[in-house]
């Protein structure tokens, strides 16, 4: 008997409903993120918030949604994608009606950690159906495209959003706004949405795995986010960052050797093109997720721009992913994963090395829009590819698995990039001005150190791409399995047994979560990094 509860021949009729559906609740996730920052100055004054205890508005979020990654993911594949999803989207939904009605800062700062928990469920899961419910090859590369479009889509509609509903309705409204979406996603997703649970896997939950794993990345991140006030050096960073490390090796031991059912089967990592994947994408967010932090803080710092003129001059940036996710699957049809992904990765490189050229004096048009263009189509090309690459040959028992690592690494690189690259490039604003550099001088010096070595991370990351992944051959063997795939339907989730990775030419996907909007104009980070310094 099927695994999967949804009549065969709704989902037959309805694969444009089922991709709509998903997306939505990832476009929720995404806005959420960007809508946020765009408020927080009111809520500062609305609910008194310290300068340092505002941080904790972004931050409690990020922490949780990347604590919880895996183990959603993973609950995803063990329970069911449908339920999984299901419980996410209302967790979501029933937080940011909290938020929206928070009349205290700990209310607030408490309903957007179970948030975070809610996107955690819902990104891997919504990225894991899709996996499962197209077939391989056109349709599912063309789903995936558009599912990461999503992330381009949610930071711009949202720094836009949030600032017409702040200044007409107030900051609550803001959460509001989630509330209508969830409903909608819960009233059509028992009709569209497969269940998709592992019948082999999900008698045996390894708790011991699942709370080892959310500590370790929750503690990493801890330390990374608190680069935002204390120095790479002081115990508040070290310390969490030694207890992360420690839970994440005690992890390794508990599924390697005493999990019964483990949460991660380690011998997923033997596949080739899932780990290189994951280090593409990590090396991709460091590079090109600090990229937008640094330009809203000299398009307004440098140039003068106000809020609303900067957020619309990242439009072209953000058209400019949304116009590459959808042209790269065609492009991995005809040219292969590694080579897209190189020529992706290649692209940020040199839209990061134009953006070295920001100086005082300096024009939008000729300073921003060109590197700003090329680094974001650049990571619209690359992004999509690597997502094929991470669920290539991956079983459908532990595709929810395999895209709660994706976006892990997504999220941890882009935490880990900006606070590395924030902290370059404040060094060398204070050496500049040390060295009698005008404030506005000895700023751009450190946007441009450190829009530097991003494109350097970008290089390696295409040197890593044309090393790692390999580009073999279609053989007779794996277009004999595509075509048995061929004969499902559109929206029918695809049972795979298990068998070697093919070739990571075949398949499809994409981002999220924390997105660049995290850091936008008006963040604690950014208000931090634009204190200039005097002469």
């Amino acid at each position: 008997m099927s695994a999967f509860a949804v009549p065969r021949a709704l989902r037959r009729r309805s694969p444009n409903a089922l991709l709509v559906l998903v997306c939505l609740a990832q476009l929720m996730v995404i806005l959420d993120v960007s809508i946020v920052n765009v408020a927080l100055p009111s809520i500062k004054g609305g609910l008194h918030f310290s300068t340092t205890g505002l941080q904790w508005v972004v931050n409690a979020y990020t922490l949780t949604f990347a604590g919880f990654l895996l183990l959603g993911g993973r609950a995803a594949d063990l329970l069911g994608r449908r339920r999984v999803f299901l419980a996410g989207t209302a967790l979501f939904s029933f937080a940011s009606l909290v938020c929206a009605l928070a009349d205290s800062s700990s209310m607030l700062v408490g309903a957007r950690a179970l948030q975070g928990v809610g996107g955690a469920v819902i990104s891997p899961a919504s990225l894991a159906i899709i996996t499962t419910s197209f077939r391989e090859q056109r349709e599912r590369n063309r789903a995936l495209g558009i599912w990461g479009a999503m992330g381009g889509v949610g930071g711009a509609l949202g720094a836009l959003l949030g600032g017409v509903l702040t200044q007409s309705l107030g900051w609550p409204a803001i959460f509001v706004v989630n509330v209508p979406i969830g409903l909608l996603v819960l009233l059509l997703a028992p009709a569209l949405v497969p269940e998709g649970r592992s019948e082999a896997d999900h008698k045996h939950f390894d708790v011991l795995g699942a709370t080892l794993v959310t500590g370790a990345l929750t503690a990493l991140v801890y330390g990374i986010v608190r680069t935002d006030t204390l120095g790479w050096g002081s115990p508040g960073v070290l310390a969490p960052l030694l207890a992360g490390l420690v839970l994440l090796g005690l992890f390794v031991l508990v599924e390697g050797r005493f999990a019964r059912a483990p949460l991660v089967p380690l011998p997923i990592f033997r596949m080739p093109a899932l780990r290189a994947a994951n280090v593409i994408v990590f090396l991709l967010y460091s590079a090109v997720f600090a990229m937008w932090f640094f330009l809203s803080l000299y398009v307004q710092q440098v140039l003068g721009h106000d809020a609303l003129s900067t957020g619309l001059s990242f439009v072209p940036m953000t058209l400019s992913v949304v116009l590459a996710t959808s042209f790269a699957p065609r492009l991995v049809q005809r040219f292969g994963t590694r080579a897209v992904i190189a020529v992706g990765m290649l692209l940020s490189a040199a839209g990061l090395l134009l953006l070295t050229g920001v100086r005082p004096g300096g024009s939008y048009l000729a300073q921003v829009l060109p590197g700003g263009v090329l680094s974001a189509l650049g990571l619209g090309l690359a992004l999509v590819p690597s997502t094929i690459a991470a669920v290539s040959g991956v079983p459908g028992s532990q595709s929810g698995l395999a895209s709660g690592l994706l976006n892990t690494s997504r999220l941890i690189g882009g935490a880990l990039g900006l606070a590395a690259l924030s902290t370059i490039a404040a060094s060398q604003t204070r050496a500049g001005a040390h060295a009698g550099a005008s404030g506005l001088a000895a700023l751009s010096s450190g946007f441009q150190l450190a829009f530097g070595v991003a494109a350097a991370v970008s290089l390696l990351g295409a040197l890593l791409a044309v090393l790692l992944l390999r580009s073999a051959p279609r053989s007779a063997r794996s277009a004999s399995a595509l075509r048995d795939v061929h004969q499902a339907p559109v929206g029918e989730p695809v049972e795979r047994p298990e068998r070697r990775p093919a070739p990571v030419d075949q398949w499809a996907g994409s981002p999220s979560a924390v997105n660049v909007a995290t850091y936008s104009p008006g963040s604690p980070r950014a208000r931090a990094a634009t204190r200039m310094p005097s002469r």
